[in-house]
């Protein structure tokens, strides 16, 4: 039995090898493969019993999903009403839609985390801050919908000054412990967020010490509810610490590991610890990416013995073309038409979620089925019982990262007993999905008709690529909103003067940070016109968990852009070595940001100008003086049209005819040499 709990997709075929593998297929129960000589197929069992009356399983914690690692929500408060709270609803409502029972959010730390930057509550030591961001927001959206809802937090990147100069957060553990408990005081002073689980650093090393220090501060501080998970990683080494050190094995709650394939290890299971996918699917959200959720949502217990698995990413709400994109359980990416997509995968995730709840538990069954596939059942120990059969086939069902060995499923009739408290049971309600490869047709989630129980037993005729969901709850719904706006592309003629006293959200709509943190400032220092400003502020690079480039950089538009005239007032803050850039046809982001090429038109403080292939600068196309100084407005414009590209200063032209060769789309772009303070004003950018 394999990873994926049907049969593998191809027999012993090495001579070498063969009279090992024939002997382990054969134990293995493989009912389609060669047998040894004399060996009498093995006839399938009668059925699969459900019985609470031998002991029950490990308890049920419920499944979730990540918003951060990072910037995966960012256009997301973008969206008008009454579209973005039907978002909200189709993830967190009761009995709507995934109606998910945990959300997991990323603890800003002002660095890239795969598709942008999120801002720290902390960006310099004796700052804090506590309303920058939107994973506030997206926490009292999602309580406020289902209070019953678990909060986890998790850093990928930390500010620069917790390094002390290094790119490491361990070196003075008190200083990135006072961070962290910093952010869960702040979650309940300033927005009355209960955070019940606690990370340590996205797959990342961890420190024993830290973990430590971590639960002692959390413990004197009064948050004793608050559990700790490590270590959002492999299985090991982790298991294998807490093994051989029993304060460790002590302040540990939960064992997180990351897409596990359905699988754990031997320490993992010697500790006795809860075991969760922490983070697992991360894969394309059409129905190969449904098939590769409603495998392991199950299978994760079966093959593992996890009782919780949470998805990266809540919601693809981040421009499509940056790494991952549409990796969401649905798609929320056009903040300015209001379309979005309700995917596949959040019915899916329905079929456990509407029906089963934290605090339940699973019974102890084989949970395979004979003709490939999984089952699982669970009760909350007062009569109810829920039952989740998935028969995901190899081709549909493979998620992005780990491998998957191939496998065959089989329409197979499957006959359940219901024993112990549940032999009384006379019908289960019945909830449907076929994703449809063939007709491309899906029925997702769809009522059928009650099961009828006869003396404790029923049978399901099973096809390929189906999932059922049998409970005795009658709480399920298949919630639905109309169509929203039909998509359209980002508009071509885009302003923002930045003026708003009183902003919702730290930064503004649209732009994305890929290195760097932009927001909203108030410049009280100016006399008129550029009170009101976007203002760069991270200035010192941060401990970093992707490969940041070293200048700061947020992106705007359509990947697609072509011709585009892009006007920014720029204002340079940093005598001598500042330097500000616009840019269009930037062709990368996220974790490959240091990458960037595109055509940037740079402006320095010293008075000179550049014109560059790439972010990093090093692509000259064409220098010369500008007499632009620090602490003065600005005017920037860059024309690209064709291969050629020419730029303005406050009006009048700077430079002229540079050929474009290595890009032929892509975004519009602002940003600084360095990490720097620095401001932008009245951009506007018309694709043509």
């Amino acid at each position: 039995m394999d990873a994926a709990g049907g049969r593998r997709g191809g027999c012993p075929g090495s001579p070498r090898r063969a009279g090992a593998l024939l002997w382990g297929w054969a134990l293995l129960g493989c009912a389609w493969c060669p047998r040894p000589p004399g060996a009498a197929a093995a006839p399938f069992p009668a059925g699969y019993a459900l019985d609470d009356s031998v002991g029950l399983g490990r308890e049920f914690d419920g499944i979730g999903a990540v918003s951060g690692g990072g910037a995966t929500s960012r256009l997301l408060v973008n969206y008008p009403e009454p579209y973005r709270s039907q978002i909200l609803d189709y993830l967190f409502m009761p009995n709507f839609g995934a109606s998910l029972h945990i959300l997991k959010v990323e603890i800003g730390g002002d660095g890239q985390s795969t598709d942008g930057t999120e801002p720290s509550h902390m960006h310099y030591e004796n700052d804090e801050n506590y309303f920058r961001g939107y994973e506030w927001w997206l926490m009292k959206e999602a309580k406020k919908r289902n209070p019953n809802i678990k909060l986890i937090g998790l850093p990928w990147a930390f500010p620069g000054w917790i390094g002390r100069g290094q790119n490491w957060p361990y070196n003075h553990l008190d200083v990135t412990v006072h961070y962290i408990v910093s952010w869960i005081l702040g979650a309940k002073q300033y927005h009355n967020l209960d955070i019940d689980y606690i990370g340590v650093w996205n797959e990342r090393s961890f420190s024993s010490k830290y973990i430590k220090l971590l639960r002692y501060t959390l413990d004197k501080r009064s948050l004793q509810r608050v559990r700790i998970i490590a270590s959002d990683n492999l299985w090991e080494p982790i298991s294998f610490f807490m093994m051989i050190d029993s304060e460790l094995h002590q302040v540990v709650d939960i064992i997180g590991a990351h897409y596990p394939g359905t699988k754990t290890v031997d320490n993992a299971l010697a500790t006795q610890k809860k075991l969760w996918a922490s983070e697992d699917y991360s894969t394309f959200n059409d129905e190969v990416g449904a098939g590769c959720w409603a495998r392991i949502l199950n299978q994760n217990y079966v093959n593992g013995n996890m009782t919780s698995t949470i998805a990266w990413n809540l919601v693809a709400s981040y421009y499509e073309d940056l790494p991952f994109g549409r990796n969401g359980l649905m798609t929320a990416q056009e903040p300015w038409s209001g379309y979005y997509a309700v995917e596949a995968p959040i019915w899916i995730t329905a079929h456990t979620t509407q029906f089963t709840y934290p605090g339940w538990h699973y019974l102890q069954v084989d949970g395979h089925l004979e003709g490939g596939g999984s089952y699982v059942a669970l009760t909350d120990g007062l009569g109810n019982l829920t039952i989740i059969v998935e028969t995901m086939t190899y081709l549909h069902s493979q998620c992005i990262r780990p491998p998957l060995f191939p496998f065959i499923v089989s329409p197979q009739k499957a006959t359940f007993y219901l024993k112990g408290s549940f032999h009384e049971v006379k019908t289960l309600k019945m909830w449907y999905t076929k994703l449809g490869f063939k007709s491309a047709n899906s029925t997702l989630f769809h009522p059928l008709p009650p099961v009828k129980v006869h003396e404790g037993m029923f049978s399901l005729n099973l096809d390929v690529d189906e999932v059922y969901t049998l409970t005795t709850l009658m709480t399920g719904w298949k919630g639905t909103y109309p169509d929203p706006p039909q998509s359209k592309p980002f508009p071509s003629n885009y302003k923002d003067d930045f003026n708003i006293r009183n902003p919702l959200f730290s930064e503004a709509p649209n732009f994305a940070d890929q290195t760097g943190v932009f927001e909203y400032f108030v410049n009280t220092s100016d006399p008129g016109d550029h009170i009101f400003t976007l203002r760069q502020v991270v200035v010192q690079r941060p401990i970093t968990w992707a490969s940041d480039a070293d200048q700061a950089i947020s992106i705007i538009g359509d990947f697609k852009w072509v011709n585009v005239t892009i006007t920014c007032d720029v204002y340079i803050e940093r005598p001598v070595s500042g330097g500000v850039f616009i840019a269009g046809r930037v062709n990368n982001g996220g974790i490959y940001v240091r990458g960037s090429k595109g055509l940037f038109f740079w402006v320095f403080a010293d008075g000179t100008y550049r014109v560059t292939g790439d972010l990093s600068g090093e692509e000259v196309l064409m220098k010369g003086m500008s007499g632009v100084r620090a602490r003065a407005w600005h005017t920037l414009t860059l024309n690209l049209r064709g291969s050629s590209a020419s730029g303005s200063l406050n009006g009048y032209p700077l430079w002229e005819n540079v050929t474009i060769s290595e890009t032929s789309h892509g975004w519009a772009a602002i940003g600084t040499r360095s990490f720097e303070f620095a401001q932008f004003d009245n951009f506007h950018v018309e694709a043509s």
